[in-house]
């Protein structure tokens, strides 16, 4: 794989559905200066991908963060690791089914949103079990098409601000009489942050990149600072163009841009943002359950997810529970509460991986890679364990039920792990019925 493919898709795994449906969300906590939390969120974001730059470069392996983890840290946490990337996953689904029955649809047609939700998830699942190829160039279109999208309301945006229908001064409010301005910043931040994961999914790409120690870092920071440059001409437009208000309290903020720009027809940009809604949920759901189904055949979940469909080679019974789990997820809550959930899970992992850096340069270096200063992992591991505490506790709620279930898997695991290195010593023999 070359370098530019990489960057597409790892740019197309970034931008999309997050910056798409949470500016209003962001709105709400950090008020007109939307930009902020992004530029904020983009900071925290590099700095845990300097940590997956220097592993994927130093193990070029599939597996990505679980791999990594399980390396430093021991099977357990390495199984903890693979469970929350596999509950993000399905949460991320979730939020995203929610996403699409909301205002970018009724621009639309007008639907019962627990209708849509099941209807969404159920079509996405089917597709899912039918079999999808996707192929480096189509991710490659696709990506094209979403950053056209956010082209489109940058260009509009920037057209009401020259011909004198904004408000620039918005730019600079920040908090609330509530909240202080360093509170609402990273409030805003933790939401923001939904909109730069992805990133984390391409190390398991690393192994199929032709020179990954040059190419990887460079299509890995490239496309984060290709998303976070759009992500902040969105906020800084959108900040500018829509009252606060009506910017906060919508779940199609970008298509608010666009209203009042005019010269878009609303219809065709709202299916812009489905497809590109539809597209994140379908792409994340394929990853979901396979990742559901290899560690079922690793022995890490139970192993009937691990069935696959005659003919269709589709592992159906994985993809049946994890669009039943996002379709629970989906009822729990709005689209901002479940990308908190999200980004409470992949902080556990983000947080393990900044670790394993620190622990892994102690096999030495085996062969030439990239490696950050350590500087690196520590700010990044910092970071993660202080936007912890910035997490509402009715997220922490259903995350902690999440990270429990992974946490028992993880102990069994290691139980069974143990047991299978007694038993090959020969000392224990376990019985048949054990």
């Amino acid at each position: 794989m070359s370098t530019p493919l990489l960057f597409f898709f790892i740019l197309g795994d970034i931008l999309g559905a997050g910056v798409y449906v949470l500016v209003g969300a962001i709105a709400r906590e950090s008020v007109g200066a939307v930009w902020l939390p992004l530029l904020v969120a983009l900071g925290l974001a590099c700095l845990t991908a300097g940590s997956y730059a220097e592993l994927a470069t130093k193990y070029p392996k599939a597996g990505g963060s679980a791999h990594y983890t399980g390396r430093a840290l021991g099977p357990a946490a390495g199984s903890l690791a693979g469970f929350c990337m596999l509950a993000a996953g399905v949460v991320s689904v979730a939020a995203l089914s929610r996403a699409f029955a909301a205002d970018y649809l009724r621009a639309l047609v007008t639907l019962p949103t627990v209708l849509v939700v099941v209807v969404f998830l159920t079509v996405l699942a089917l597709l899912n079990v039918y079999g999808i190829k996707q192929s480096l160039g189509a991710n490659v279109a696709a990506t094209l098409i979403e950053l056209g999208g956010l082209v489109v309301v940058i260009g509009l945006g920037a057209w009401v601000v020259i011909r004198g229908d904004a408000d620039p001064g918005r730019l600079a409010e920040l908090g609330t009489a509530q909240q202080g301005a360093v509170g609402a910043t990273l409030a805003g931040a933790v939401l923001a942050f939904y909109s730069f994961v992805g990133f984390e999914t391409s190390v398991n790409l690393a192994e199929e990149v032709a020179d990954p120690r040059r190419s990887y870092p460079r299509a890995l920071f490239g496309a984060l600072l290709t998303a976070g440059g759009v992500y902040l001409l969105i906020g800084l437009v959108a900040g500018a163009v829509v009252p606060t208000d009506q910017l906060a309290n919508s779940s199609g903020p970008l298509l608010e841009v666009v209203r009042l720009a005019g010269g878009v027809p609303e219809k065709l940009f709202a299916v812009v943002a489905l497809v590109a809604v539809a597209n994140g949920a379908l792409l994340t759901g394929i990853m979901s359950s396979r990742l559901a189904y290899g560690m079922a055949r690793e022995g890490l979940l139970p192993s009937a997810l691990g069935r696959i469909l005659p003919g269709r080679r589709t592992p159906w019974v994985a993809i049946g529970v994890t669009a039943a789990v996002s379709l629970l997820l989906a009822s729990t809550g709005e689209v901002a509460s479940l990308a908190e959930t999200l980004v409470l899970l992949l902080l556990v992992v983000f947080a393990a991986v900044n670790v394993s850096v620190l622990i892994l340069r102690r096999e030495g270096e085996q062969a030439e890679h990239f490696r950050v200063p350590t500087v690196v992992p520590w700010l990044g591991l910092g970071s993660c364990l202080f936007l912890f505490t910035r997490i509402d506790g009715e997220v922490w709620l259903r995350g902690a039920i999440l990270i429990g279930v992974g946490m028992l898997l993880a102990a069994v695991n290691a139980v069974r792990a143990h047991r299978s290195r007694v038993d090959g010593r020969g000392a224990f023999p376990a019985s048949r019925g054990a």
